[in-house]
């Protein structure tokens, strides 16, 4: 069992995400979302994935671009700690990476498959790390993070961003 991070190993802010996932077990979490998000995703039409709520908001293509940007982002810094590297790694503007993703000009259908490849190559990362591995620490945009605590954020990203699609594109509340 991996358990959930202690409040120093993510700066504050991190808990947003981290505070989502309630479960000791983070990697049945980052599994169990690959079909509960997967389904979610498929029900959204390529028409309604080009909404946006308000002007200057992201559309749901532009939004689960952001997951999957995300994704490998906390990978990857989970990656570089994990395997003992101590340079501290650079910031993520999200802005600027939306910008260059140009996700309206991708179909929906291939987002969600890009999603579903992006988890199933997160898991077995996760899965095959020793269990001091997942105490190691570094540096990303100037803030502490552990590896634990990353596959926590990667997994309470998520959760976040679903809800918000659900209640601020689809009208649906969480659950429903």
């Amino acid at each position: 069992m991996i358990g959930i991070p202690e409040r120093t190993e993510a700066a504050p802010y991190y808990f947003t995400y981290i505070d989502r996932i309630t479960t000791p077990d983070i990697l049945g979490r980052l599994e169990s979302q690959l079909d509960e998000v997967a389904t979610f995703l498929r029900g959204i039409s390529e028409e309604k994935s080009l909404y946006r709520y308000a002007p200057g908001k992201w559309s749901l293509r532009e939004v689960l671009n952001h997951l999957n940007d995300c994704e490998r982002m906390f990978v990857f810094r989970s990656f570089w700690f994990a395997r003992g590297l101590d340079t501290a790694l650079p910031s993520f503007d999200q802005d600027i990476a939306a910008a260059g993703a140009h996700a309206d000009l991708i179909p929906w259908a291939r987002h969600v498959e890009e999603f579903l490849q992006i988890r199933q190559a997160t898991l077995p990362f996760f899965r095959n790390l020793s269990e001091d591995a997942w105490k190691r620490t570094g540096t990303a945009s100037g803030n502490l993070f552990t590896v634990r605590a990353l596959a926590y954020i990667a997994a309470g990203h998520v959760d976040h961003h679903v809800a918000i699609l659900r209640e601020r594109y689809l009208g649906k509340a969480p659950g429903a």
